[in-house]
């Protein structure tokens, strides 16, 4: 029986979309003063909404890069929402975009602190070198994800694809550091 139950939030999911179609980054600027834009600092355009709280890359080539939402399904209406605003200005969209999760990020806490020198040791495809980084670096594969283990009980998992994918790799690792007596608590 675990001791503690894992606190997981998502704190940043990336998603790619495309449009299948070039775009007119000039009059993006244009028509949308917000947006910004500087092709000799960075080929994209950014285009930032308020709600949900994210920024959106745009480029010529039709593709497109949300950051900043908190699930998958706020980072598919953010860009469902930046096509309809490109639409509402009368900028000519085909199609839907399709949209892909890349990555999920999220912060865990375990709720007791992790003996890192042992963990390192002990768990498989694990790397720590304290001298240049403070945490066990460690990769699962099933869900492929890597997962940075702090001394505090702290956890950040990164390369999820799905939501499911980060509860499944966070609460794996948590039973097998449980299970292997890596955990302290006060």
């Amino acid at each position: 029986m675990a001791k503690t139950k894992p606190i997981i939030e998502i704190v940043n999911v990336v998603a790619s979309a495309v449009l299948d179609q070039k775009l007119d980054l000039y009059e993006i600027q244009k028509k949308f003063p917000d947006v910004e834009y500087n092709p000799d600092q960075f080929p994209g355009a950014v285009f930032r909404l308020r709600v949900p709280k994210t920024a959106t890359l745009l480029f010529s080539t039709g593709k497109m890069v949300c950051t900043g939402s908190k699930s998958a399904v706020m980072a598919n209406k953010a860009v469902k929402i930046v096509v309809q605003k490109l639409r509402k200005e009368k900028i000519k969209i085909k199609k839907e975009a399709v949209v892909t999760i890349q990555n999920i990020v999220s912060s865990i806490n375990l709720g007791g602190k992790i003996h890192l020198e042992k963990t390192a040791r002990t768990l498989p495809r694990s790397m720590y070198e304290p001298e240049q980084f403070p945490g066990v670096i460690h990769r699962m594969v099933d869900p492929k994800t890597v997962i940075l283990l702090f001394a505090s009980g702290k956890l950040v998992c990164t390369g999820a694809k799905t939501e499911e994918d980060v509860y499944r790799s966070v609460n794996n690792l948590h039973s097998l550091l449980e299970e292997l007596d890596l955990m302290l608590y006060d």
